[in-house]
């Protein structure tokens, strides 16, 4: 059977939101689209089979971690990342780019060479150009794939931001090259620039004159303020490519990504569904709720009465409550079940709502709820 050329298309706007198709060989995603993390071949606390359920059209796993163990030998001789994961979704990889400013005390950067790690399990020596980056998200058989790009931390320093946008354009160019030519999976630029308006659009610029299939904000997530991040994405929201998908790296909570799709994005991630139903905070459409609370012990109401799924109404507070504060792994998957449903519930209606053109109405009702 031949293979689908990957492709993307708007199907609608409202105002800047945007709805649209994904076309990969691995199947369909409707946008906007939120990418639950499965960071090591699994996202956490959660059986691929429920995930689908969910609506969740597409994962995300990371090059780095996944390069360090099991390794991509193993995961190639098993046929790929899917058979080996069990996953019929489309797959993107992160390029480790992340992992070059979250590990930062393990690596050192040479503009040849790339990322110079030493592994946060072992100590050995892993070194990640772009060109091996590119190598691996292949061997791994993504779906899409990320340039190798330097995210650098937070910081008001120009020429520091200045020089790390040159690298990352420089890095881009390669990666690009070691891409070559392949009409069934997407290629990735990352837009970098920190919290600088023409430092952003230089890198877009640039980026655009390479010519990539989608087009990544990076950079962000990483401790400025919601308004720092809005205003970042304010900047580019009429210089990005209409007809290449949008995504927001790492990007958030419920109020981040219903700002950033009133600002033309299409695509997020991140770990925060996930990680905090493994901590006790779940996400529900009448807000947050912290279930270590003591005043839910006697709560026997369910999350969200609204949710059909997983008969997942058929818990209560007062049972989650017990099963967190006694530390039993249920409380763990249940919620993180929960959050994740809640994320696609929200980008479904999100989608909805731009295809009804009412999607301003929507964001001001929840904006500042969720």
């Amino acid at each position: 059977m031949a293979l689908k050329k990957f492709s993307f298309n708007v199907l609608k706007k409202d105002n800047y939101a945007r709805l649209g198709k994904i076309n990969t060989h691995k199947g369909i995603v409707d946008t906007p689209a939120f990418m639950p993390v499965g960071t090591q071949a699994t996202v956490k606390g959660s059986f691929l089979r429920d995930i689908e359920e969910t609506g969740s059209q597409i994962i995300l796993c990371n090059t780095y971690h996944l390069m360090v163990r099991p390794g991509v030998y193993r995961i190639k001789k098993a046929g790929g990342l899917h058979k080996f994961m069990n996953s019929k979704l489309p797959i993107l990889t992160d390029s480790g780019g992340f992992q070059i400013m979250s590990l930062s005390k393990l690596n050192k950067i040479d503009r040849k060479k790339g990322a110079i790690f030493n592994s946060h399990i072992d100590g050995k020596k892993f070194i990640l150009s772009p060109e091996e980056s590119i190598k691996i998200q292949k061997k791994l058989d993504s779906d899409i794939i990320m340039v190798l790009d330097e995210c650098p931390k937070k910081t008001l320093d120009y020429n520091l931001i200045y020089n790390s946008v040159n690298l990352s354009t420089y890095w881009a160019e390669r990666s690009k090259k070691a891409f070559g030519k392949n009409k069934h999976k997407g290629l990735f630029g990352i837009v970098q620039g920190g919290l600088f308006n023409d430092l952003r659009l230089k890198s877009l610029e640039e980026l655009k004159k390479i010519g990539f299939d989608g087009y990544a904000v990076g950079g962000l997530a990483v401790g400025e303020s919601q308004n720092e991040m809005f205003k970042v994405l304010d900047g580019l929201k009429d210089h990005l490519p209409i007809k290449k998908p949008r995504y927001l790296m790492g990007v958030g909570t419920p109020s981040d990504i219903l700002g950033a799709v009133k600002r033309g994005i299409d695509m997020f991630d991140c770990v925060m569904p996930t990680r905090s139903g493994r901590t006790g905070l779940a996400f529900t459409w009448n807000g947050r709720v912290n279930i270590r609370n003591a005043k839910y012990k006697n709560d026997n109401k369910p999350l969200d009465n609204s949710v059909e799924k997983f008969d997942l109404k058929k818990y209560s507070k007062n049972y989650l409550n017990h099963l967190f504060n006694t530390n039993e792994m249920l409380g763990s998957m249940l919620l993180t079940l929960n959050n994740i449903n809640f994320y696609q519930e929200l980008m479904y209606e999100i989608r909805r709502n731009i295809k009804k053109g009412s999607f301003l109405k929507f964001y001001k009702k929840y904006a500042n709820k969720l």
